[in-house]
């Protein structure tokens, strides 16, 4: 899935999002607004994981959000 889809739906994502990653807040979400580069970068400080962890938990998501959207 493209992440400009994703970015468009992030407002209707946001309990995916939330499930996802816990440790998110409404406030971390209001400030990624469907930014990857700042989801990426608040994984990385929230989860103390590094960029290539960030990364693939980040396609995962994505690829998990095309297939609910093609059910």
């Amino acid at each position: 899935m493209e992440w400009s889809e994703i970015q468009a739906d992030w407002k209707a994502l946001e309990t995916v999002i939330l499930d996802k990653w816990g440790r998110l807040t409404q406030d971390n979400i209001y400030d990624i607004a469907g930014k990857r580069e700042i989801l990426l970068e608040k994984l990385q400080q929230i989860y103390g994981i590094n960029k290539q962890e960030a990364n693939q938990q980040i396609n995962a998501f994505a690829q998990s959000v095309q297939e609910i959207k093609h059910h």
